[in-house]
């Protein structure tokens, strides 16, 4: 089923609706990845302010609101910062996350198509981003939106347990 999504370019003002979706979208999405005590320890109080900072800095990134009835999910972008990626053209699709109830509901392809049109009018041509090796969910929601993996992995630890994550490329598009 699908349900109607709104999609909109967030504000600092927007923080603790974002942070509120971050905490529970892991919650759910990485248990059984990343420790419960990591898990279970993320306040949402703690990441709005990460939030109101990284939407009120000067280098904001592109955050998206996705709403239905309120919100339920978001999408982040950025210049790509790989050593070998050319920043004024690749993006970085730094986050993608919905709240568990709206999974399957469209909310991520909503955000996704918005990213990709966003990124496009920021004079973006490509796109990478980063998912954890072990959340085959995500892999194949990203994969379905015709991202690809391109053989680059990273191990970096989370909560005290090391997780790989691989990196996946899109484009060209505009």
């Amino acid at each position: 089923m699908t349900a109607r999504v709104a999609v909109r370019a967030a504000t600092v003002a927007d923080a603790a609706a974002i942070a509120e979706v971050h905490v529970r979208s892991w919650r759910a999405a990485y248990r059984g990845l990343v420790p419960d005590a990591y898990l279970d320890g993320l306040d949402a109080g703690e990441r709005a302010e990460r939030w109101r900072e990284r939407l009120g800095g000067p280098d904001a990134p592109t955050v998206l609101l996705a709403e239905r009835a309120g919100p339920v999910g978001f999408a982040c972008f950025r210049a790509c910062g790989d050593a070998d990626a050319d920043p004024a053209v690749t993006a970085e699709l730094a986050a993608l996350y919905a709240v568990p109830e709206a999974w399957g509901l469209g909310v991520g392809r909503a955000l996704m198509t918005a990213a990709y049109g966003a990124m496009a009018a920021a004079g973006f041509r490509t796109a990478r981003l980063w998912v954890l090796e072990g959340n085959p969910r995500a892999r194949a929601f990203y994969e379905a939106a015709g991202w690809r993996p391109d053989g680059t992995a990273v191990t970096e630890e989370t909560g005290g347990r090391p997780l790989t994550e691989l990196r996946y490329r899109s484009g060209p598009f505009g």
